[in-house]
């Protein structure tokens, strides 16, 4: 069976976007998605590390870092990541849908993972032991819709009312 892969076209426009408002918006996801979902423990030993995702055929990569209860980007030359991981867009997309365990991904050469290596133990036990329904598409898109319709309640501050 042939793995799916991003049109080339496609993988060519993603590859010129600027990558920190790409990390930007990877952040919002996370931090909608996963923060709530975060063991204390797990918060406190990811709290100021470099982490990179980097979307391999996408030519895509989101820095990030975990500061004081939040995902925040990181600027691609703010610091060298402590941890990197790197597939493309069908693997992780697998990996989140738990079509694939990571193990396998990285003994068959499709997940790479580079730096800190228990750093990135933890990371892939954390990933395993989250409730695969939060990732689920429906679930995704219903906690967006509710994310932004919270940011939309939110009464809109002037300079002159902050």
């Amino acid at each position: 069976m042939t793995t799916p892969r991003l049109p080339a076209v496609v993988a060519g426009v993603l590859s010129r976007l600027p990558p920190w408002p790409g990390s930007r918006l990877f952040c919002t996801g996370l931090n909608v998605l996963m923060r709530p979902h975060l063991p204390a423990d797990i918060a406190e030993r990811l709290e100021g590390r470099a982490l990179r995702i980097q979307v391999a055929d996408a030519g895509l990569a989101f820095d990030y870092t975990w500061r004081q209860g939040a995902f925040y980007p990181l600027s691609a030359c703010a610091q060298s990541p402590d941890l990197i991981l790197k597939a493309d867009l069908w693997a992780f997309y697998q990996l989140l849908q738990r079509q694939e365990d990571p193990d396998t991904l990285f003994f068959n050469r499709r997940l790479s993972i580079e730096g800190d290596t228990e750093l990135g133990l933890m990371v892939k036990n954390t990933l395993d032991a989250l409730d695969p329904d939060i990732l689920h598409p429906r679930a995704v898109i219903k906690q967006g819709k509710a994310a932004l319709q919270d940011v939309l309640r939110r009464p809109i501050r002037t300079p002159a009312s902050s």
